[in-house]
């Protein structure tokens, strides 16, 4: 024998579109606190792809060449170090957008080069690119 009972019979359903939304604010919230999660130490550095480099002389540039030795020239001229920082912070004074440009000989150290980069930022220089030769072959046969 069947027994009605008084509550109506209904059907439970699950409702999707609500559990996708909920799916997509987890999401995008975990790839926000990933994001923030990273810790980066890098140097910022403008380095130009050796195809594109070229040579630019203009009076608003400072050119720093790296010597093996690590000796440090400004314009193939030779600089002690106090003398390179007072010309550094000076120049900056007149203009704080000034670039500079790092140039390694080819059997400098990446130590010595690093070092001049740290040297120009403690100078208070942002503008800071490290100079590429397009052709690095073509200085020695």
């Amino acid at each position: 024998m069947k027994i009605r009972t008084p509550v109506a019979d209904k059907k439970s359903r699950l409702e999707i579109i609500p559990l996708i939304d909920i799916m997509f604010f987890l999401l995008a919230s975990f790839m926000m606190v990933s994001l923030q999660m990273q810790i980066v130490r890098t140097l910022k550095a403008n380095l130009p792809t050796a195809t594109l480099a070229t040579s630019t002389k203009k009076p608003d540039i400072v050119n720093l060449s790296v010597a093996k030795d690590g000796q440090v020239s400004v314009d193939d001229k030779a600089m002690a170090l106090p003398e390179l920082f007072s010309m550094l912070t000076n120049r900056y004074d007149l203009n704080t957008n000034l670039p500079v440009y790092i140039t390694g000989a080819q059997d400098a150290t990446h130590g010595s080069v690093m070092f001049v980069l740290d040297f120009v930022k403690r100078a208070g220089i942002q503008h800071v690119a490290i100079a590429v030769n397009a052709n690095p072959d073509s200085t020695h046969p």
